[in-house]
C-alpha cells in the first residue's frame, strides 16, 4: 500500500527593492547577494529584484478613472503577487530615500498592495539604522509585517572590503548573517500564512 503523497515545499515569492538607484550602490549588491543565495541555498524562497527608477513621482493627478501609469501599474502587479518584500536602502538626512517613499506611496493607493505581507529591512551603512526605523513606522500604517531579527546593518566601508568595484558582496562572513535574515524571513513568512 502506498504511503501518503508528500505535499510539494511551499514556495514563498520576495520582491526586492532598492532604494538607492546607482547601479554599484552597496544596497543593491545586497540584493543581488539575496537572489544568489535564495537560489543555492534555500529551499522554497524566490526573491525577485523590482525596479524603481521608472516610477513617476506620486501625483493623483497622474490616477484616471482607478488606474495608474503603466509603470506605477506594472510595479504593483509585482508587489501584489509577492508574499514578502526585501527592502535594502541607505539612509538620506536620518530617513528612507525618496525614491523608496515614492514606491511605497504608490503601492499604498487605493487598494494598498502592501496589506498583510512580511518584510525584512537590509542597510549597507551604518547609517541605515536611522531609515530602517522610519521603514517600520511606515510598515505599521501600511500593514507590513517586519521581522524583529536578526537585524542588517553593514559598515561596509570599513575595512576589510566587503565589495568589489562592481558593487557585488564578496565577503563571506556577511553573506552568512544575510543568509540568517532570508531564512528567518522565509520562516515568518510561512508561520504568519499558516503553512508550517
Amino acid at each position: 500500500m502506498a504511503g501518503p503523497v508528500a505535499e510539494p515545499p511551499v514556495t514563498i515569492k520576495v520582491a526586492a527593492i532598492c532604494g538607492s538607484l546607482r547601479k554599484t550602490s552597496y544596497n543593491r549588491g545586497l540584493i543581488r547577494a539575496a537572489i544568489e543565495i535564495s537560489k543555492d541555498e534555500i529551499d522554497g524562497m524566490e526573491v525577485e529584484y523590482i525596479e524603481i527608477s521608472s516610477l513617476p513621482m506620486i501625483n493623483p493627478d497622474l490616477e484616471v478613472d482607478g488606474t495608474y501609469p503603466p509603470e506605477v501599474e506594472d510595479f504593483r502587479r509585482k508587489i501584489l503577487r509577492a508574499d514578502s518584500c526585501i527592502f535594502a536602502s541607505p539612509d538620506y538626512n536620518y530617513s528612507i530615500t525618496p525614491p523608496l517613499k515614492n514606491a511605497l506611496d504608490w503601492g499604498s493607493r487605493p487598494p494598498n498592495v502592501w496589506g498583510g505581507k512580511t518584510a525584512a529591512a537590509l542597510s549597507a551603512v551604518g547609517g541605515g539604522r536611522r531609515a530602517q526605523y522610519h521603514l517600520r513606522q511606515i510598515g505599521v500604517f501600511l500593514d507590513l509585517h517586519f521581522i524583529n531579527k536578526p537585524e542588517f546593518y553593514l559598515n561596509a566601508h570599513r575595512p576589510p572590503g566587503k565589495f568589489n568595484d562592481d558593487g557585488d558582496l564578496v565577503d563571506s562572513e556577511t553573506k552568512d548573517k544575510l543568509k540568517e535574515v532570508l531564512v528567518s524571513l522565509h520562516t515568518f513568512t510561512l508561520r504568519l500564512h499558516g503553512n508550517c
